[in-house]
C-alpha cells in the first residue's frame, strides 16, 4: 500500500512544477510534508464587540458603511483611505493605508469585516485585514486562520489554499502511529482528526486539544527512538570492561591536593561502576561552573589507562586544551601517565611524533581540540572519550572521535547547567550525573549591575582590588570597531585602560592573536605579572586563575544569560571574596531581565531555567550546535509535562520484552539510521 511519504506533492492539485521547487526550499517534498507543515500561529477573526476591546488591542469586528469614504494620495504610491462605520452601538472611522482600490467598494449600508488596532479614544481602527461578507473571497469572518512559514513565491493564502486540498485529496489516508492504550490513557483525539483541526481549528479548545495531540506524537515517537537507542547500545555488550579494584580508585583520589566533595564521589562512583560494565558507558555529567567536573573526569582517564588503554580528551578550544593538559600532567606527575597535546597550531614534525606515540601507545592520554578527529589520527586502544563543553561540538562530532576506538566509554561534561525537560530531551540515550555543590572553601560570587556613566567608580573598584593583591577581567563584545554595533571593543578598550591605570601592567587577549601569544598573555596573567586582562569572550571556558576575584562585562545585554554565567565563573576559583560587575544601559525587556537574573542567582541551574524561559529552546545551546531536534510543534519548556508523560510512556513500552521482536528491531534499526539526530552513531 502507498503511503503518503512516497507521493509527490506536485501530485496536489494547484501545485505547479515552480511551485514544488518553491515548496522543496522549505524541506516540503512530499504529500505528508505537507500535511505536517503545521502553523505556528492564528489570526483570530472571530468577532468582538468593542465594549470588550483594551485601547491598543487587536481586535476583528463587524459593521456597515456610513458615509463616503474618502481617498488621499501621498505621491505616486502611497495612501489613506477613511470611512465611518457603524459597528454595534458606535460610529468610528476605519483608516487603510496603501488600498485605495477599495474606495469604490465601500458603498452605504454595506457589510464589512475589519481586522486592526483599535485607538479608543480616537473611535479609530487602523485596518489591517478586511472583507465583505457578501464576497464569494470572503472566508475569514468569524474564524481562526492558520499562519505559516512562508517566503518567496509562496503566500499565506496559497498555502492555506494548498494545504486544504491536500487535506481533501489525502486525508483519509493519514495512518495512526500511536498504540490505542496510550490514546486512552491520554485521552488524546485520533491523528487524522487532529491533523484537521490544527489546519482548520474550529474553536481554540479544539485547536488545543489538537496540539497536544500532536506534540505528545512528536515527543514519545523521539522518546521511542532514544530509549530504543539506548536499549540497543546496552543489549550489545560489545564495550570495554575496564577492570580496576575501587581501592586503586581511592587511593588515587587521596593523592590529590584537595579533598572531593560529597557529590564528586558519588559522580565518581557513578562513572566507575559503568566503565566496568562490558555495555558502552553513554553519561552525561553536568555541573555548574568551578564545580570540579574535569578532576572527576581526569579520574575517569586514571581508570582507562590503569585498565591498560588510552584516554582522549576533546575541548572546544586551544586556550583551554593547553590548561587541561597542563592540570592532567600536575595530576598525574607521581603515576607515570603520560599526557600529550594536539592541536591544530602544532608544527608538522611535533604532530607527526605525537601521532606517532599516540598509534604506538606511548602516550596515555592525548588532550585536543577538533584536531582529534582528523582521519590520520589514531590510538592504540581508546578506552575512554570525555568531550568537554559538549555543547560546542554537534553530534557527528563526537561520534567521529567515538569511533577511532572500538566502542570506548563516552563522558561528555557540561558547565552549562541543563534544565530537567532539555536534558531529558537531548540527552535521553546518556545517562545524567550532576555535580551541585561549590569545592571547599569556595564563595558566593557577589554581582552588581551599572551603567556606563558609572565607570568611575568601576575603575576604582578595579584599583582598590589589586592593591590586594588581587586581578581583573574586563570583557567586551567586539575585538575591532564596528559601524554597526555600538558596543565597546577590546582594541579600544585596551588603550583606554593603559591610559587609566598607566602604572600597571594590562594584557589584551582576544581570537584573532596566534595560540604563542595567547599562550604569553595568558601565562603573564596566570603568573600575576599582569594586574588586568582586557579580552573577548575567548574566556569564556577553563581559564583558571585563581587570583582573579573581578570580572567587569561591559555592554553585557549584548550577551546570553548562559555566556554570562560562564563568563562570571572565571573568578570565584580561590579563597578570597570575587565580584561581577555587569556595565549595561540595557533598551529592550529582555536586557533588563537578563540583568536582574544575573544579580538575584549565581545558582547556574536557576540561571539555566530562567534562560530557557526568556530565550525558549530552539536559542537555548544554538541547535546546530548542540545536535538538538528541531520539532514541528513541541516547545520544551511549555510542553514539559507532556515530555516527561512521553518518556515514561516511552520507556515502559521498550522494557517490554514482547517490544523486541525481530521484525520490530529491525524497524526501529532503520528508524534511527534515517533519523539525522543519529547519523553517524553505531546502530548496528
Amino acid at each position: 500500500m502507498i503511503k503518503l511519504d512516497q507521493i509527490s506533492v506536485r501530485q496536489i492539485k494547484g501545485v505547479s512544477a515552480p511551485k514544488e521547487q518553491e515548496l522543496h526550499a522549505f524541506g516540503v517534498h512530499t504529500v505528508q510534508d505537507l500535511i505536517d507543515y503545521f502553523p505556528f500561529r492564528y489570526e483570530d477573526y472571530r468577532i468582538r464587540e468593542l465594549t470588550d476591546v483594551k485601547d491598543g488591542e487587536k481586535v476583528t469586528v463587524l459593521g456597515q458603511v456610513r458615509g463616503v469614504p474618502l481617498l488621499q494620495r501621498y505621491g505616486r504610491s502611497k495612501s489613506r483611505l477613511t470611512c465611518k462605520v457603524e459597528v454595534g452601538n458606535w460610529l468610528i472611522t476605519a483608516v487603510w493605508f496603501n488600498r485605495h482600490f477599495l474606495q469604490d467598494q465601500l458603498t452605504a449600508g454595506r457589510e464589512i469585516m475589519l481586522t486592526g488596532k483599535w485607538e479608543q479614544q480616537r473611535l479609530q481602527i487602523t485596518v489591517s485585514d478586511s472583507e465583505f461578507p457578501d464576497s464569494s473571497r470572503a472566508a475569514k469572518t468569524g474564524t481562526l486562520q492558520p499562519v505559516y512559514s512562508v517566503g518567496g513565491g509562496i503566500t499565506q493564502v496559497w498555502m492555506r489554499k494548498t494545504i486544504r486540498q491536500a487535506l481533501t485529496q489525502y486525508g483519509a489516508m493519514l495512518e495512526e502511529p500511536l498504540p490505542l492504550e496510550l490514546l486512552e490513557r491520554h485521552k488524546l483525539m485520533g491523528r487524522r482528526d487532529a491533523v484537521m483541526l490544527i489546519h482548520l481549528p474550529e474553536d481554540t479548545q479544539k485547536g488545543q486539544a489538537a496540539r497536544r495531540r500532536l506534540v505528545y506524537e512528536e515527543l514519545f515517537l523521539f522518546q521511542l527512538k532514544l530509549q530504543a537507542y539506548r536499549a540497543l547500545n546496552r543489549k550489545r555488550g560489545d564495550g570495554i570492561a575496564h577492570r580496576i579494584e575501587s581501592e586503586t580508585i581511592r587511593q588515587f583520589a587521596a593523592s590529590l591536593p584537595f579533598e572531593l566533595t560529597d557529590g564528586q564521589k558519588q559522580v565518581v562512583n557513578e562513572i566507575s561502576t559503568d566503565m566496568r560494565r562490558p555495555s558502552c558507558m553513554n553519561r552525561l555529567l553536568q555541573g555548574d561552573v568551578g564545580s570540579g567536573k574535569t578532576v572527576v573526569a581526569a579520574i575517569g582517564l586514571y581508570v582507562t589507562v590503569k585498565a591498560g588503554h588510552q584516554g582522549a580528551l576533546m575541548v572546544p578550544t586551544e586556550i583551554l586544551a593547553e590548561q587541561h593538559m597542563r592540570s592532567l600532567q600536575r595530576l598525574f606527575a607521581s603515576h607515570g601517565i603520560e599526557v600529550a597535546l594536539l592541536t591544530g597550531s602544532l608544527t608538522e614534525r611535533k604532530r607527526r611524533d605525537v601521532l606517532a606515540d599516540l598509534q604506538m601507545g606511548m602516550i596515555d592520554i592525548v588532550v585536543g581540540t577538533h584536531a582529534l578527529i582528523q582521519e590520520d589520527v589514531f590510538f592504540r586502544s581508546l578506552g575512554l572519550v570525555v568531550v568537554d563543553e559538549q555543547h560546542r561540538f554537534g553530534v557527528n562530532q563526537r561520534s567521529v572521535l567515538r569511533r577511532k576506538g572500538l566502542n570506548p566509554d563516552v563522558l561528555t561534561m557540561t558547565a552549562t547547567p541543563i534544565p530537567r525537560t532539555m536534558a531529558i530531551t537531548a540527552f535521553g540515550d546518556m545517562d545524567v550525573s550532576t555535580i551541585k555543590e561549590r569545592p571547599h572553601g569556595r564563595k558566593p560570587i557577589k554581582t552588581y549591575w551599572v551603567k556606563h556613566s558609572m565607570m568611575e567608580r568601576v575603575q576604582g573598584f578595579i584599583r582598590k582590588e589589586v592593591a590586594k593583591g588581587r586581578q581583573a577581567y574586563i570583557i567586551c563584545p567586539l575585538i575591532e570597531e564596528s559601524e554597526k554595533l555600538d558596543v565597546q571593543n577590546a582594541i579600544d578598550l585596551y588603550v583606554q585602560t593603559q591610559q587609566s591605570f598607566p602604572d600597571l601592567c594590562v594584557g589584551l587577549l582576544h581570537g584573532r592573536m596566534s595560540a604563542a601569544e595567547k599562550e604569553s598573555v595568558m601565562g603573564a596573567f596566570g603568573a600575576g605579572e599582569c594586574q588586568v586582562l582586557v579580552a573577548t569572550t575567548v574566556v569564556e571556558v577553563g581559564v583558571d586563575v585563581p587570583n582573579a576575584t573581578l570580572m567587569i562585562i561591559m555592554d553585557a545585554e549584548r550577551f546570553g544569560l548562559s555566556q554570562l554565567h560562564q563568563l562570571r565563573g572565571r573568578v570565584g576559583r580561590g579563597e578570597h571574596q570575587s565580584h561581577c560587575i555587569l556595565v549595561a544601559d540595557p533598551k529592550s525587556e529582555t536586557g533588563k531581565e537578563r540583568m536582574k537574573v544575573m544579580t538575584e542567582t549565581d545558582d547556574g541551574f536557576e540561571v539555566s531555567r530562567r534562560d530557557l524561559e526568556i530565550r525558549g529552546p530552539g536559542d537555548f545551546f544554538g541547535t546546530k550546535q548542540s545536535g538538538l531536534p528541531e520539532f514541528r510543534l513541541a516547545d520544551m519548556a511549555a510542553d514539559y509535562e507532556v515530555l516527561e508523560e512521553a518518556r515514561e510512556d516511552a520507556a515502559e513500552l521498550t522494557g517490554r520484552e514482547e517490544f523486541w521482536t525481530e521484525a520490530a528491531f529491525e524497524r526501529l534499526r532503520r528508524m534511527l539510521q534515517n533519523d539525522p539526530f543519529f547519523q553517524g552513531e553505531q546502530l548496528d
